[in-house]
């Protein structure tokens, strides 16, 4: 398995664009809300693929490993 570095990456720094979270990174947003959308419907596209994957990532407790590439 090959890691893309610069996917997770974009993941780290890829900032909600609406809602109550618009504005916050996606892995500073609460496992809840990646769990509503999950049982709703994912945005489509790009949106819904990144959030997709960042609840994986917080259902298995891993967003130590993402924050440390957010760019500041």
């Amino acid at each position: 398995m090959e890691i893309d570095h610069n996917h997770l990456r974009e993941l780290a720094n890829y900032k909600m664009p609406f809602g109550k979270y618009k504005g916050e990174y996606l892995v500073n947003i609460p496992e809840f809300y990646y769990t509503w959308f999950r049982q709703k419907g994912f945005p489509e596209g790009k949106l819904g693929s990144l959030m997709k994957e960042m609840h994986e990532i917080k259902i298995n407790g891993l967003e130590a490993l993402i924050k440390p590439l957010i760019s500041k």
